[in-house]
């Protein structure tokens, strides 16, 4: 173990043990914002410490078999001891490392989902649709909320533009690696000749901003434009200027929402994405500085970059990013992408580890 891990381990657990010590006092509960913080922080430490007590515990088995392996008689259990013990270590050694990456303060929160037809016409409209829905059952197994913010369907199905909200445990930090262009491959019903067409979408992922604080939104730079919403046609025509547009006049940023059941609804929602893509670009410059000093594989932000084909006529999905393709494209479409995902958050903690190495 590199010996500056093992000083902040060691330090770590001097720390449980003072929180314990603090937490254990009679008045422990007389300031309780101060309780909640104590208790959140010994949740967040705790895993690490009992990692770290089976990687002491692998190392004192170590001794101990060598100790034995000057018995004759014990010599070759010894082996077998030493073995295994060394290789839960290595194992425990990996894992405390992971569980040392700098967490990412985003991952705990609600996302705002966007994704446009590009390329391709209606073709790629019907595979916004697809990937809409494969989002969507995602969090139907998630047990997320789905909420939709804005839709701008196409004549044929599908959608040029959809906009929604996800809310769960953890929505951002399983689905971060998602933004970039979507590509797809295969046979549009509209055509005769059988022949493949390829087209692309776009997909954002943006953490949202918190209602108070994360985002400052002067009202003097804000321009509140309402009109008429589109609706159905026939008894369920909207007849009141009740969709909202909201720009921000600095960045130039545009928001709008029509979907909701008053204008006020509309502009709460227009106000959180407009809020969400500003905190989104500032967020994209941060991770573009990063990645001037340290290439990075995946989440450059950049959404312009290719990061995944669905090939129908081959069955198969692959992700350029990890060069992982995977032979299950019916399936991944109907939303289990938890093989995939972990895949994408593996090569993150690999990368974020060898980057840990390098500055060590």
């Amino acid at each position: 173990m590199n010996p500056s891990i093992r000083r902040q381990l060691d330090r770590l657990a001097d720390r449980l043990g003072e929180i314990d010590l603090l937490l254990s006092a009679g008045d422990a509960t007389k300031d309780l914002d101060q309780f909640r913080k104590l208790s959140r922080e010994r949740a967040e430490i705790e895993p690490v410490i009992l990692a770290f007590n089976q990687y002491r515990q692998a190392e004192t088995d170590i001794g101990e078999a060598e100790a034995l392996r000057s018995d004759p008689e014990m010599r070759e259990f010894a082996e077998e001891e030493q073995a295994k013990a060394e290789a839960r270590r290595s194992e425990l050694d990996i894992e405390l490392q992971k569980l040392l990456l700098p967490r990412d303060p985003n991952d705990d929160k609600n996302v705002i989902l966007e994704i446009r037809a590009g390329t391709g016409g209606d073709e790629s409209a019907l595979f916004s649709g697809d990937l809409f829905r494969m989002y969507s059952r995602y969090a139907e197994r998630m047990h997320w909320q789905i909420e939709v913010l804005s839709a701008n369907e196409s004549e044929l199905g599908g959608y040029r533009e959809i906009i929604c909200r996800l809310i769960g445990n953890g929505v951002y930090s399983r689905l971060k690696f998602e933004s970039g262009a979507h590509r797809v491959q295969r046979v549009p019903e509209t055509e005769a000749q059988g022949r493949i067409h390829t087209s692309a979408c776009t997909v954002a992922v943006m953490p949202e901003a918190d209602e108070v604080g994360e985002v400052d939104l002067n009202p003097a730079d804000l321009r509140i434009d309402t009109f008429r919403a589109s609706g159905a046609g026939g008894q369920h025509i909207q007849k009141t200027d009740s969709a909202v547009r909201i720009t921000h006049l600095p960045t130039g940023i545009v928001a709008e929402c029509q979907d909701g059941r008053s204008q006020h609804a509309n502009k709460a929602s227009a106000l959180r994405v407009l809020a969400t893509r500003i905190k989104d670009g500032q967020l994209r410059e941060q991770q573009s500085r990063i990645a001037s000093t340290r290439k990075s594989l995946i989440g450059s932000g950049d959404r312009s970059e290719r990061i995944r084909t669905y090939n129908f006529p081959q069955g198969r999905v692959t992700d350029h990013r990890i060069n992982l393709t995977l032979y299950k494209i019916a399936a991944l479409l109907d939303g289990d992408l938890d093989e995939l995902i972990d895949a994408l958050l593996s090569e993150h903690q690999m990368e974020l580890l060898a980057s840990l190495a390098g500055d060590m």
